[in-house]
């Protein structure tokens, strides 16, 4: 695919140090750039931080808020709003810059954090929770479009092979960190805690963001927004929620929310992603086809992980979330490797060496349920998961801004992330639904091993996500326009 060459205009809003004498030799970390990078890659590992602190506190939240019925709906609220933040947010970037909707995101997570800190009953407890995810939309893909627009094309690798590294230390402290917050000061510091720190890299990232990023790209560019994508966003928002509800309740009642949520999703998909996405057409439609496939293969098997490790094979919650700790490192490990400009040639390759890892470790999982398998085969198989995830997410952003014209940064980053996020909830929609029936049963928060939890019901989650991987592998195939 050619991206058209911006014009004179708009080569000043996109900066590239290439244009200057010194540009070659500056890196992420250089004078021009310390300030942007630090600021920004700070605000994802606070974010990190939240996200592997939260599963944590959370069921002594809903216990002390009498809201375990409403447990799921907790993790739902803030999935279906960030969807619409994330269309939002692309529409923001392409007409007016990225600075508005990451400030704005910024002050809408911060906030919802302090509700959901100070709830003192369930409902409002989700409603922070959804405030949350608006405001976790709108930053994640304006985050997109400053990377697409401050940093020139040979530093884009370092940059996201940062980002990857910034959940590496909050994976495996986060839950430890906010385990002992919960226990000695109260789960409520775990939420409210967070929003100060966000000042400093704030202070640090905006100044650089609004000189070297704000603005719209090219003067044909409109200043009004698409009423129709947002009409589109709201529609897989709540599409996205009736889908999970009835994905928790398998009474035939439940078919219709279902049913209406698919009737909301499919025309409001087609209209929001990439024309032949679905077919996996060759360029930025598989490269946001990818993204999905590997975040939703990936996410949805993982989440049975530790279930399976408790109930199966008698391994404290600690000792099973421990296990995947290793990923963190592989993860970034993958990240790394992609970013060095020596792969540059091969990204493509790199991407289904990633997706063929992927595959292999979900296959492999399913085999702990066997007694005589050690337990750390799933530890070392996960490590290597995660180690083509690095390769395979990091460079599915690489190849979305190379493919993306500077004026369409903003809807196609926007279009990666819904991907990645409605793969999640489609895929975990339906292996928690297939795992409820072949008898997967549920899970206390006290007791060491669930009643009525069949190994079937685990396999039955794993080997079809293996599938999917290597599905993902082959559309690794199509990233370039022959």
């Amino acid at each position: 695919m050619t991206v058209p060459k911006p014009r004179d205009a708009d080569v000043a809003d996109v900066v590239d140090a290439t244009d200057s004498p010194s540009g070659a030799e500056e890196t992420v970390l250089g004078r021009a750039y310390r300030a942007l990078s630090v600021g920004i890659v700070s605000v994802v590992l606070l974010i990190a931080f939240e996200a592997t602190a939260v599963g944590t506190a959370m069921p002594v939240a809903a216990r002390e808020l009498d809201g375990v019925s409403l447990y799921a709906f907790a993790f739902s609220g803030y999935f279906t709003t960030s969807l619409f933040g994330m269309v939002l947010a692309g529409q923001w970037s392409d007409r007016r810059g990225p600075l508005g909707p990451l400030a704005v995101g910024i002050s809408s997570f911060g906030a919802g954090l302090l509700l959901s800190g100070t709830a003192g009953v369930m409902w409002l407890f989700i409603l922070g929770r959804a405030v949350q995810g608006l405001g976790g939309g709108l930053v994640i893909v304006a985050l997109y479009v400053v990377v697409g627009r401050a940093y020139p094309e040979r530093l884009r690798p370092a940059i996201m092979a940062a980002f990857a590294a910034s959940w590496v230390v909050p994976s495996i402290v986060g839950p430890l960190a906010a385990g002992t917050v919960t226990e000695q000061l109260g789960w409520r510091w775990v939420f409210v805690g967070i929003p100060a720190l966000v000042v400093l890299p704030l202070a640090l990232a905006l100044p650089q963001i609004r000189r070297r990023a704000a603005g719209p790209v090219g003067e044909a560019v409109s200043k009004s927004f698409d009423r129709r994508r947002i009409r589109l966003a709201l529609a897989i928002s709540l599409g996205a929620g009736l889908l999970q509800y009835a994905a928790q309740d398998l009474r035939p009642v439940s078919l219709l929310p279902g049913a209406v949520g698919v009737a909301l999703l499919v025309p409001a998909v087609l209209g929001l992603l990439p024309k032949g996405t679905y077919r996996a057409a060759r360029g930025l439609p598989s490269v946001v086809l990818l993204r999905g496939v590997a975040a939703g293969a990936f996410v949805s098997a993982e989440s049975f992980v530790p279930l399976m490790l408790v109930t199966q094979r008698g391994l404290s919650p600690t000792l099973a979330g421990f296990s995947l700790a290793a990923g963190g490192g592989t993860w970034a490990l993958g990240s790394w490797v992609q970013s060095r400009s020596r792969f540059e040639a091969y990204r493509e390759r790199l991407t289904t060496v990633g997706m063929l890892l992927v595959a292999a470790a979900i296959a492999t999982a399913p085999s702990v349920l066997i007694d005589s398998v050690p337990v750390w085969t799933l530890a070392v198989a996960w490590a290597f998961g995660c180690l083509g995830m690095g390769l395979v997410i990091s460079s599915t952003s690489v190849l979305l801004l190379q493919l993306s014209a500077p004026a369409e940064a903003g809807s196609n980053s926007a279009a990666l992330q819904i991907s990645d996020g409605l793969s999640n909830v489609v895929l975990l929609s339906a292996g928690g639904a297939a795992f409820a029936a072949l008898g997967g049963g549920t899970v206390s928060h006290t007791a060491a091993h669930a009643s009525g939890s069949h190994p079937a019901a685990f396999a039955a989650v794993f080997l079809p996500m293996a599938g999917v991987a290597l599905v993902g592998a082959w559309v690794t195939t199509r990233l370039r326009e022959l």
